[in-house]
């Protein structure tokens, strides 16, 4: 038997574990479902203990599988680290990358980089609501722009501005037209993002009527939100800069007058000494009124 703990299998089986099922974790995973089950396969024959009990009530994990569980965030952790090492090693001083969140104009700041230190190479990388943070700890980038909510263990931030936040609605829905909505004007809507990203929509979410096709599962990208919404399958929460950035006819954005405004912050690993981290920080600093200017 092979002893050695297989890091891919075991993302899989964290994967697994997350959704319950295995469709959905195929889909997160960007992989296909009997690839996935039978990677899983695999890895409970490697193990040589059942991680998941299938039947026809769903996917649960065995007392084997919640063990590991229990464990395999600090193993995964822990090899994201080497990996940042090694990363951060590689590209030195002389390449330099910036993750931000879609709606955000960092042009400025980039540029302003540029012109103190010509001789860096600077990439940037487009992040999302469920990366933005692991982009930081496993190296892929120097610096991030952040969007509330997100874990800020072992970084630091500095806030650059903040900005009111507004639905997405289909231009033929009832509140489209409307100047302002109330939160409790939305219930009864299917929410089309992880609730995690709208903390305020649980109290909503206790009042929301039945409707279908609410199992879905969270859409992840903001064209893939807009889409939806432009069918009628439910509705977003944005900040404003990302609504106007993704401007279209058959979709309209309404201020919610009772959320309060969401945070931008730039954010890097606190852990780490660089003067290229510090002259990022003194772009984006003097460029923050650029940021939402759509």
């Amino acid at each position: 038997m092979n002893t050695d703990l297989d890091l891919r299998k075991l993302r899989y089986f964290v994967a697994v574990a997350e959704e319950l099922n295995f469709g959905r974790a195929a889909e997160v995973l960007m992989i296909a479902q009997p690839v996935l089950s039978r990677q899983i396969r695999a890895f409970e024959a490697e193990l040589g203990v059942r991680l998941f009990v299938r039947d026809t009530r769903g996917t649960e994990l065995t007392d084997h599988g919640r063990l590991l569980y229990q464990e395999a965030e600090a193993l995964l952790a822990s090899a994201s680290a080497v990996r940042r090492r090694v990363a951060i090693a590689a590209r030195g001083e002389s390449e330099f990358t910036v993750g931000f969140m879609p709606g955000l104009m960092v042009t400025t700041a980039v540029r302003a980089f540029q012109r103190t230190l010509p001789e860096v190479s600077i990439h940037v990388m487009r992040t999302s609501w469920d990366n933005q943070v692991r982009v930081l700890h496993d190296g892929r980038a120097d610096v991030s722009y952040l969007r509330r909510p997100f874990d800020a263990a072992g970084l630091a931030t500095e806030l650059l501005f903040s900005e009111p936040r507004v639905v997405m609605l289909p231009t033929d829905h009832e509140l489209a037209a409307a100047p302002s909505v109330l939160m409790g004007d939305l219930a009864g809507e299917h929410l089309l993002q992880d609730p995690a990203a709208v903390p305020e929509w649980a109290t909503v979410a206790a009042e929301m009527l039945p409707r279908r096709g609410s199992a879905r599962p969270p859409s992840r990208t903001v064209e893939e939100k807009l889409e939806l919404v432009a069918v009628g399958s439910g509705i977003a929460i944005l900040p404003q800069s990302t609504a106007r950035f993704y401007r279209r006819p058959d979709v309209a954005f309404v201020p919610v007058s009772d959320l309060p405004p969401t945070d931008v912050l730039l954010g890097w690993e606190k852990s780490r000494r660089s003067r290229l981290i510090d002259a990022f920080v003194a772009a984006a600093r003097a460029a923050k009124h650029d940021l939402g200017q759509n």
